[in-house]
């Protein structure tokens, strides 16, 4: 991380608790780990808090973005939001005792010490999910609610003994921990919050969608000329290539269904790109794919990326300058400041919404759209068997069982309603009995 090198790397096989552990001493050094600011706090000043554009970018983000997850490191500004910030937002070190590596199990008689201690401090002044935990384990462990109470009174003397920086640093560890291995469930009451949706409304939202894609299903519709991984015939992956020059007139019809259909489809978005180009604005296309570029493309040379198109597309008299709101530049112009893949997410937003609502439209009453639509092609089902010695033989769905046995009946029904010659039928019994007749004794 960083290029620092534990101790730890002179072992062959160390545990990955033991290389957590080296990292985050590493990482506290005054020489080789991240530097380290004080903290205001009211009229007291806590040291060795990091921010977050201060830790490492490029690949060793995501992993100090663990950290955070995890509780090495926790966020002094915004308790509650897990991620690791790229900007001047305040970070402190986790005491090595409540490192995940330790291994002691979150009980719930410790958390009740802790929420009784917070409802002591505060007053009965707790979070709505804090509330609920309390009233919960109230009656979990009423049997030793007492004891709860006593250590909680205990632990909030003690506390009240030690220095002021030194008690709201052990708050905000405690804190950090607590939302770690109790997270709060947001998401729970996010949903209860949420506008419903009538039922006959979203099914036929769903219908709607299936009717439409129903042409382009592989499995409900087939495709063709054939499916290559039953007939071995290439052409329908020749003929649905990314760039093909002529594609299918499916295809070219899936792009009116909706913009992300167009936008998601190579050849789509080159024909896009004409269209844009004769009305001057092929350039917000052309930032679209570079944020995409950005954000899924090779992360250890984010930086560069994130020069280039701001060079090309931001900076003042830009070759290919965009035009977006100034809130929205300002915020892209600041994140810049400290890149990472994200960091062009505003713009390539309010870009992508301008191309929707504005150049989607008349894109598909142009004539660029309707000459791709009539030179499409149709391709005609076709197969073409297997060849050689161990060319297989083309797959054949069976006959359905409901069909066979309405043959059946028709067959008995024919045979049933045949006129029946009486004089055949005798002269067939007198030959069997004359033939009886002739047989020789046994």
């Amino acid at each position: 991380l960083f290029s620092v090198k534990s101790n730890v790397a002179t072992d062959p096989l160390p545990s990955p608790a033991l290389q957590i552990e080296a990292l985050m001493m590493e990482m506290q050094s005054p020489d080789t780990g991240i530097k380290t600011q004080t903290q205001t706090v009211t009229v007291t000043s806590i040291p060795h808090a990091v921010t977050g554009k201060s830790c490492p970018g490029g690949r060793d983000w995501a992993q100090v973005n663990l950290f955070v997850k995890y509780g090495y490191i926790y966020p002094l500004q915004e308790p509650k939001n897990l991620t690791l910030r790229a900007d001047g937002s305040l970070y402190r070190f986790q005491t090595p005792y409540f490192w995940p590596v330790q291994g002691w199990a979150a009980d719930d008689t410790d958390y009740a010490i802790y929420l009784a201690k917070k409802n002591i401090k505060r007053k009965g002044i707790l979070e709505e999910y804090e509330k609920e935990h309390y009233n919960m384990l109230n009656q979990k462990i009423n049997y030793k609610w007492d004891f709860v109470i006593m250590q909680a009174k205990e632990q909030y003397k003690a506390g009240k003994e030690r220095k002021k920086e030194d008690r709201y640093a052990l708050d905000c560890q405690e804190r950090a921990y607590w939302l770690v291995n109790r997270t709060p469930i947001m998401y729970y009451q996010q949903a209860i919050m949420k506008t419903r949706v009538k039922s006959s409304v979203s099914l036929g939202g769903v219908v709607k969608y299936s009717e439409q894609f129903l042409s382009n299903d592989p499995i409900l519709s087939g495709c063709l000329p054939s499916n290559p991984w039953i007939s071995d015939d290439p052409d329908f992956w020749d003929l649905n290539a990314k760039l093909v020059e002529v594609p299918t007139r499916m295809r070219v019809e899936r792009w009116a269904f909706n913009f992300s259909e167009l936008i998601r489809d190579p050849k789509g978005r080159q024909n896009f790109q004409i269209f844009l180009k004769k009305e001057f604005s092929g350039e917000n296309l052309g930032f679209w794919e570079a944020c995409e570029d950005l954000k899924y493309g090779d992360q250890s040379k984010v930086k560069e990326k994130a020069e280039e198109i701001y060079k090309l597309f931001l900076a003042p008299g830009a070759r290919r300058w965009i035009n977006i709101d100034g809130k929205t530049m300002g915020i892209t112009v600041k994140g810049l400041e400290h890149p990472h893949r994200y960091v062009l997410d505003a713009a390539q937003t309010h870009i992508y919404m301008l191309m929707k609502k504005d150049s989607y439209g008349r894109y598909l009453k142009s004539p660029i759209y309707k000459e791709m639509l009539a030179k499409a092609v149709v391709p005609q089902e076709g197969v073409k068997k297997s060849t050689g010695l161990f060319g297989r033989r083309h797959l054949r769905s069976s006959p359905s069982p409901i069909i066979l046995r309405q043959q059946e009946e028709e067959a008995k029904a024919r045979e049933a309603a045949n006129t029946v010659d009486i004089t055949q039928v005798m002269s067939k019994l007198d030959r069997r009995n004359q033939l009886q007749k002739e047989a020789p004794p046994k």
